[in-house]
C-alpha cells in the first residue's frame, strides 16, 4: 500500500531529515523515536519517511551540489524526491510552492558527469581515495551505486525449528513473498519490506532477520556438537543464535560483550530461539578474569569486531558521514588488541575467524597480516574449501562480500588456526 502523499506527509519527512543531519545520534535511532512519537503514522507512511530521508542520507553529496545554494532541508527533500527516488514534477505537484518546479526541472537535469568522481559516488574525498585505491577507480562506481541502494530483507530459518523449505512455504500461506537466498544455506531474501515483528512465525523464533553475508560467518567457524564456542564481540546477538543452531542447542556457547545494553536485546531472541546452550556475559573489556579463565579451551571463537560498518552503508547511510580516517585509526588500534585477546582462548588445533563489516583493508587485511607476524604459532586457513563443505560457492582464501558483486553487506573474515 502507498502512502497518500501530502504536505503533512512531507512535513514529516522533513522533520526527520532535520533531525538526522545533525549527526548526532545513528539515523535508524532518530527514525524510530521520531516514529515512536508520531504513532498516528501508518506503516506506508513511515516506510514513505524512512525511505525518502534515508534516500538523502545516500546520496547527500551529489544532491547537495545539483541544490547549488540555495540549499535547505525542504529542498533536499524534494531533490531526493526527484533525483534519487525518481518522482516526476507531477507526483511532487501537491507540495510544491511557486517557482520550485522550474529550479527542480534543473536539479534533474544536472547530468552526473559535471560532478567530480567522489561527489557523483557520493563519497567523502577520504572514503572514495581509500576505496578506489584498493579497488581500482574503475570498479568504485559500480561499488558506490551498490552502497546507495537500500538493502534487501534478508531472514535466516532457525533450524531448531524448521528448515528453508518449510517457512517459504509458511511465509507465503501469510502473504509473505521470498526465495531462498543464493548463497546462504539457511537464507531466505524477501522480495518486499512487510512488517515482521508481530506475525506469529517471527514470534515463534522460525526466523531471524540476518544479512545473508552475516550468515556465511557461521559457516567459516564451523562450530560442532558438544564443543566449547566463544562469541567474542556478540552485541545483540544475530551471530551468537546461528552459532548456537549450528551446534545443534549442545555444548557451551559463551556471548561477550562489553555492553549491557546490546546483551539485553539478546535476551528475548534466545527465548524466541529455544537455545539453551547460550551463556550471555558482559565483560569489562578484552583482558576481563572471565576471559582469563577460559584461556586455551576454546574450540572456536568468533570475532566480529568494532569496526567502521563502512560495509554497512545500504542500511546505515549515515556512517559515511559521521566516520572519518581519525576513527579507523582508533579502531584499528582497538581491533588489533580484542584479536590478540581473543586469541589466547584458543587452545591448540581450534580455530579463530576474525570478521568485520568494514570494506576496507586497513581495519581487514592489514589487522589479519600483523597478527599472524605477531603470533607464528597460527595459521591462516583457506575460506573457499571450507565454505565449499556447506555449498557455497565463493573463492579467495579470505570471504570478501561486496554489494555489487554479492547483493549483501559488505563483509571480510579471514579464519586463523592455532598450530597443534
Amino acid at each position: 500500500m502507498k502512502a497518500r502523499f501530502t504536505p503533512a506527509l512531507f512535513a514529516h519527512a522533513e522533520a526527520v531529515l532535520g533531525q538526522l543531519l545533525r549527526f548526532e545520534h545513528p539515523a535508524d535511532a532518530v527514525v524510530s523515536h521520531y516514529f515512536r512519537e508520531h504513532r498516528q503514522l501508518g506503516h506506508a507512511d513511515r516506510a514513505f519517511v524512512a525511505e525518502t530521508v534515508f534516500a538523502v542520507l545516500r546520496r547527500g553529496r551529489s544532491l547537495e551540489a545539483r541544490c547549488g545554494k540555495e540549499l535547505s532541508d525542504r529542498r533536499r527533500l524534494l531533490a531526493g524526491l526527484a533525483v534519487a527516488r525518481g518522482w516526476s514534477l507531477r507526483e511532487l505537484a501537491p507540495v510544491l510552492r511557486p517557482g520550485e518546479e522550474a529550479w527542480l526541472a534543473g536539479v534533474k537535469a544536472m547530468a552526473d558527469s559535471e560532478l567530480p568522481s567522489a561527489v557523483r559516488c557520493d563519497l567523502p574525498d577520504w572514503l572514495y581515495e581509500r576505496l578506489a585505491a584498493q579497488f581500482g577507480a574503475d570498479e568504485v562506481p559500480a561499488l558506490a551505486r551498490a552502497l546507495n541502494q537500500p538493502a534487501p530483507l534478508d531472514l535466516r530459518v532457525n533450524t531448531l525449528k524448521m528448515n528453508r523449505d518449510a517457512l517459504l512455504e509458511k511465509l507465503a500461506a501469510e502473504g509473505i513473498a521470498g526465495d531462498a537466498a543464493p548463497l546462504s544455506p539457511i537464507g531466505v531474501r524477501l522480495r518486499d519490506k512487510p512488517a515482521l515483528a508481530k506475525t506469529a512465525l517471527f514470534l515463534e523464533g522460525a526466523f531471524e532477520v540476518q544479512d545473508e553475508g552475516s550468515q556465511l560467518l557461521g559457516y567459516l567457524l564451523e562450530p560442532k556438537r558438544g564443543e566449547l564456542v566463544v562469541d567474542f564481540c556478540a552485541g545483540a546477538g544475530g551471530k551468537t543464535l546461528l552459532l548456537g543452531a549450528l551446534m545443534r542447542n549442545t555444548g557451551r556457547l559463551y556471548a561477550f560483550d562489553v555492553s549491557d545494553r546490546r546483551l539485553a536485546k539478546l535476551k528475548p531472541r534466545l527465548a524466541r530461539s529455544g537455545l539453551s546452550n547460550v551463556h550471555p556475559a558482559r565483560i569489562e573489556h578484552e583482558r576481563d578474569q572471565k576471559i582469563k579463565r577460559l584461556a586455551g579451551k576454546a574450540d572456536r571463537v568468533l570475532v566480529d569486531a568494532p569496526c567502521s560498518g563502512l560495509g554497512t552503508l545500504r542500511r546505515n547511510p549515515d556512517l559515511k558521514w559521521r566516520q572519518g580516517e581519525a576513527a579507523v585509526a582508533e579502531l584499528t588500534a582497538k581491533q588489533t588488541s580484542i584479536l590478540a585477546a581473543a586469541a589466547t582462548l584458543v587452545r591448540p588445533g581450534g580455530r579463530l575467524v576474525y570478521a568485520t563489516c568494514s570494506l576496507l583493508a586497513a581495519e581487514n587485511d592489514a589487522i589479519v597480516a600483523a597478527f599472524l607476524e605477531a603470533h607464528p604459532d597460527f595459521t591462516l586457513l583457506p575460506a573457499a574449501p571450507i565454505l565449499a563443505r556447506h555449498g557455497i560457492a565463493l573463492d579467495g582464501e579470505v570471504l570478501r562480500l561486496l554489494p555489487h558483486r554479492h547483493n549483501t553487506d559488505g563483509f571480510f573474515a579471514a579464519v586463523l588456526e592455532r598450530r597443534k
